[in-house]
């Protein structure tokens, strides 16, 4: 990041990604129900903290670390294979329409939830999973465990011709947002995959998600770069 264009890249990071930018501007406690809506951080250690989160994300995008309280770990790979079928409970704190679909059981996990280290930071370096070309009317997600919720990291709707593995996150974009990179939220312990709307199979018609994740999905493939907090 240049100096000169360190606020703007700041401000379009943080707009692509609305928790980080609630969890830079709010008190950090997610002990507490009202962990992201909490005022705006009063004491310089919490103040520092937010700064430390800016640090990494210019570390991640520069590849520096060394202005950064973080150093770069191997990456962690998950290669998932279907789970049973269960449908989400936690609430999404950035995809309201997936709260809906849930409440009207018409979501499902198709994978996951995969356990993180919480005292790790992670970003995604690329994100896939395989499914049958003719499933059609459904969307698929990848969400990240904060606190008692969920975060969208990324999503695609599935519609006619796509194919049989569907790209979520690219080293260097992500689907969604079209950002570079794509921060799983802070203390962060898991990740899923998870799928909502009304499936069926062209040619067929409607079919059930048990149906679906027995026959036509077939696994993902995540690979997240790890950071670890250095100790002074």
């Amino acid at each position: 990041l240049r100096v000169d264009h360190l606020a703007y890249e700041e401000g379009r990071i943080l707009n692509a990604q609305p928790l980080l930018k609630k969890y830079k501007d709010a008190h950090k406690n997610l002990k507490e129900v009202d962990a992201i809506t909490s005022s705006v951080p009063s004491t310089l250690t919490e103040k520092s903290e937010s700064q430390d989160d800016m640090k990494l994300i210019a570390a991640v995008l520069e590849g520096n670390f060394s202005n950064c309280k973080y150093r770069a770990l191997d990456q962690k790979k998950i290669d998932g294979e279907g789970t049973a079928s269960i449908a989400p409970k936690r609430l999404c704190l950035n995809n309201k329409r997936l709260n809906i679909w849930a409440d009207q059981r018409k979501a499902m996990i198709l994978d996951g939830p995969f356990e993180l280290e919480p005292s790790r930071r992670y970003s995604v370096d690329m994100m896939s999973f395989r499914v049958d070309t003719h499933i059609r009317g459904i969307s698929v997600g990848l969400f990240a465990y904060f606190g008692p919720y969920v975060v969208q990291i990324s999503a695609l709707f599935l519609g006619s011709n796509h194919a049989e593995e569907v790209s979520l996150i690219k080293p260097g974009v992500n689907f969604l947002t079209m950002e570079s990179i794509s921060m799983l939220p802070p203390q962060c312990d898991g990740v899923v995959l998870v799928a909502w709307g009304e499936p069926w199979r062209a040619g067929e018609g409607s079919v059930t998600w048990e149906e679906l994740k027995e026959s036509d999905y077939h696994g993902m493939k995540l690979v997240l770069n790890q950071y670890e907090e250095l100790t002074e």
